[in-house]
C-alpha cells in the first residue's frame, strides 16, 4: 500500500519522526516507540503462562519459553 511504501522510505533516510516524550530518542516506526516506552513505564505486557514471568518484548518471551520446552535451536558446530 502507499502507506507502507512511505514507511519503507524512512529506512533509506535518517528520519526518525516518532520521538519518545520521556528521553527524546527517535524511531522510524510508531510500533518501535510504543515498545521503547515500556522502559520508562516499567510495563511488561508479555507473560509466560508456565511460570508467570513477564517481559517487555514478545521476542524475549519466545526465548524464555525455551527454558520450559528445552528447545535449543542454535548448536555449536565444533
Amino acid at each position: 500500500s502507499r502507506s507502507n511504501l512511505l514507511k519503507h522510505y524512512l529506512i533509506h533516510t535518517e528520519e526518525r519522526p516518532y520521538k519518545c516524550p520521556d528521553c527524546g530518542k527517535g524511531f522510524r516506526r510508531d510500533f518501535n516507540l510504543m515498545t521503547h516506552r515500556h522502559i520508562h513505564t516499567g510495563e511488561k505486557p508479555h507473560e509466560c503462562e508456565e511460570c508467570g514471568m513477564s517481559v517487555r518484548q514478545s521476542s524475549n518471551l519466545i526465548c524464555h519459553l525455551r527454558i520450559h520446552t528445552g528447545e535449543r535451536p542454535y548448536k555449536c558446530e565444533e
